[in-house]
């Protein structure tokens, strides 16, 4: 086992650390900010979760799924922001 793979498999688990973490935060959160917030961090461990097999797999499609990902989190947060302060998506 090399290096990079025992770097590949710690990264890993910390981030599904991090993801169970978030998705209990999700949903247990005790306001709809938390859980935007969550739902924000959730995403972005996804990203990196993405890349991370990217690597592991040696295959660049990894990259673009995780660049696809990214793009809708956002947006989703986004949306989910302005309807918690404004009250609908699109005016």
């Amino acid at each position: 086992m090399t290096i990079l793979q025992m770097a590949l498999d710690f990264a890993t688990l910390a981030i599904a650390l991090a993801m169970v973490l978030c998705g209990i935060r999700l949903f247990r959160g005790p306001d709809m900010p938390d859980r935007i917030l969550a739902f924000d961090t959730l995403y972005v461990n996804v990203v990196a979760l993405v890349i991370l097999l990217g690597v592991r797999w040696q295959t660049p499609m990894m990259f673009e799924a995780a660049l696809i990902v990214a793009m809708l989190g956002f947006v989703g947060t986004v949306a989910l922001a302005r309807y918690l302060t404004r009250g609908d998506v699109v005016e």
